[in-house]
Parts: structure tokens; sequence; C-alpha cells
């Protein structure tokens, strides 16, 4: 089979790795487009280098610009390159404008789409990653959920069974496969840590970037908790702190590039807590057995919410601080919502059959 899979962001990077590795072994075609949603090298470049990533066999190169431009600009690219092509299946991972204009092409195209990580809902619709969600799934043919919850939203959507898949999630895959190989990256965690406990924070979701006070807030909590937080700055999050004066330069937050998946991989996994507003992050640590602090009012990954592993706090100083305090212990059996790491495997099976 030739099997298209669009990708343009960090996270599908990391969902593609395994799907790559299962495909290629059982000597299917793997073509990668690569829309250029993130596009500079610590975004996207180091990425494939870590996952060991073919290069893309296209590059649209869209780049930054309004959700209406990136989606338009994805669309039209991605239907000429299919058109020529002319792929089996075209694969979609998540939710991110990459992800809701390459089901739509490929759907207007009546070539069959499968989107990974279906079913997640956040039940907040002014996020865009939630648009992106429901439109995507409602146009795809296969639905491969991560999780029953996820499965459960789509038969209450009125999607018929035919179509949904409960796979488990692809990250898990992805986690077992450089696991080992993020530890070599132990010493240079050492050189921003000293030794000391850290705490790591990521913010990059637009309730939170687009909006001053809430930034000042989360970072003027930071700073009062007196925790060495090592922030990785995602690059529309470093323009809007430096704009609204929140960046301070020798307070207990350690600024930094963004870092590639496996220098995050060990970062995250040998702290003390993990503060973002990412949905994979919140799954991450919990696949780690890390606390995490989820910085929204909600979440689509409900089941990190369990045994209080991740707690929702929004950008309310006294909650953060609290969480950040909070001496709760997380400790407890991983029972595996996410799967046990074969999905790839799963995804394929099913596209075979199909």
């Amino acid at each position: 089979m030739k099997i298209t899979s669009i990708i343009g962001a960090r996270p599908q990077f990391i969902k593609h790795a395994p799907m790559s590795v299962e495909l290629r072994k059982r000597d299917h075609k793997d073509i990668i487009i690569h829309t250029g949603q993130h596009y500079d090298f610590n975004m996207s470049g180091s990425f494939f280098k870590d996952l060991n990533l073919p290069k893309p066999d296209y590059n649209i190169g869209v780049g930054s610009g309004s959700h209406g431009y990136q989606t338009a600009e994805i669309i039209k690219h991605t239907e000429d390159i299919l058109m020529e092509d002319r792929p089996d299946i075209v694969l979609v991972y998540g939710d991110t404008n990459s992800t809701m204009a390459g089901a739509i092409a490929a759907t207007k195209l009546h070539i069959p789409v499968g989107h990974v990580e279906a079913g997640l809902r956040s039940f907040d619709r002014s996020m865009p990653e939630e648009i992106n969600r429901i439109v995507t799934d409602h146009i795809s043919d296969m639905l491969f959920c991560p999780t029953v919850n996820a499965f459960n939203n789509l038969v209450g959507e009125g999607i018929g069974y035919d179509n949904l898949y409960l796979t488990g999630d692809i990250m898990v895959d992805t986690y077992n496969m450089f696991n080992k190989n993020a530890e070599k990256n132990k010493d240079f965690i050492d050189s921003f840590t000293h030794g000391r406990e850290y705490y790591v924070a990521t913010i990059h979701r637009a309730s939170n970037t687009d909006n001053m006070e809430n930034l000042k807030d989360i970072i003027e909590s930071f700073e009062e908790s007196g925790k060495t937080i090592i922030f990785p700055v995602h690059p529309r999050t470093k323009s809007v702190l430096f704009k609204s004066g929140a960046y301070h330069i020798g307070s207990n937050i350690i600024y930094s590039e963004p870092l590639g998946y496996l220098e995050m991989l060990c970062l995250m996994k040998h702290a003390k807590k993990i503060l973002t507003d990412s949905g994979g992050m919140q799954k991450e640590a919990y696949i780690m057995n890390v606390p995490c602090i989820t910085l929204r009012e909600n979440t689509e990954w409900i089941e990190t919410l369990h045994d209080y592993h991740n707690i929702l706090v929004g950008t309310d100083m006294i909650k953060i601080l609290n969480a950040i305090y909070s001496t709760y212990q997380f400790d407890y059996p991983y029972n595996t919502p996410f799967g046990e790491g074969d999905t790839a495997k799963k995804i394929v099976d099913i596209l075979e059959d199909r």
C-alpha cells in the first residue's frame, strides 16, 4: 500500500515515528508530507533527527500565520500533491491545523482518511484544537481511538461502530522506543540543574499566550514559588513574554530554547513536577509517573486526572502555588488507560484489513 502521512508539528512527528517503522517493516510505501507548521530546527529538524524519521517526501513550508491562512495553504498544496500521488490511504494525527487541513484535502479527493488519536474532547470550542478534532473526526473513514473515553465520545456523536477502532495511544509506542536513548541526555540535563530538584514548564496555548494577564499570572506564580523551574520556550511564547514584560533574567526560572525530543523526554522523566498547558505532556507525564499541573481549566485527557496525578489549575496564582507546594503522594499502579505500546501494529493491521 501507499500510505501518505500529513504531519507538521512536534506532537505529530512523535506520533508518526512508530507508524513509520511499522509501515516500512511491512514494505508499505510511507510517504511523508511535512506542512511546515513547525519550521525551525528546534521545532522540527531536531525531532526528525532524534526520532530517526526519514526525510519528508514533500515540504510545503507553510510557516506561521493565522488559522485561516495556515489551513487554506495546507489544503491547497496538499491537494496538489495528493492528486499527483494518489495514495491508498491518508493518515492524519492529533488536532492541529495540519490535521484538519490534511483530512479535508484528502476527503475532497475521495481518498480514505485515518485519524490517529481520534475522539478526544475538551468540550471547549474556544480552543482551535477542539474545532480541528471535531471536523477531522466527522470526515474521517477510520478513527483510531487512544482510550475507551475517546471511543465513547464518538459513539455519542453518532459515528458508526464500523469506523471506530480502540487501538491505544501511539505515544506509548514512541516512549517505549526511545526511553533508553533519552537517558543518554542525563549529563546535558545536569548542566541545567547542577543536581538540584527542578520542575519543568511549557506554555503555548493561545488562551495563555494571547492573554497578557494570564501569562503574567503564570510567570509570577513560577517566580513566587522559589522553585527551580526549567522553561523551554516556544517561539511564539517567547515573543509574547518580551512584549508583556514578564521575562525576568536572573529569577528562579531557567529559560531555554525548545529542546529536542530525547532531551525533553529526559528532562521530564527526572522532574519533580511538570507544569504545562500541553495535552501531549499531560499524557507523557502520566506514562512516566511524574505529577502534572495543567495550566488550563479543562483537559481532553481526563484519564490523567485519576488519582490526582494531574491537577487542573488554570491561571489562578493561588491554585498554581498550592499545586507546586503540595506534598500529596502521586504513587499509584499504572493501569494502562493508554494501551500497552502496540498501537502502531494494531493500526497497520487495520489498514491492511480495510
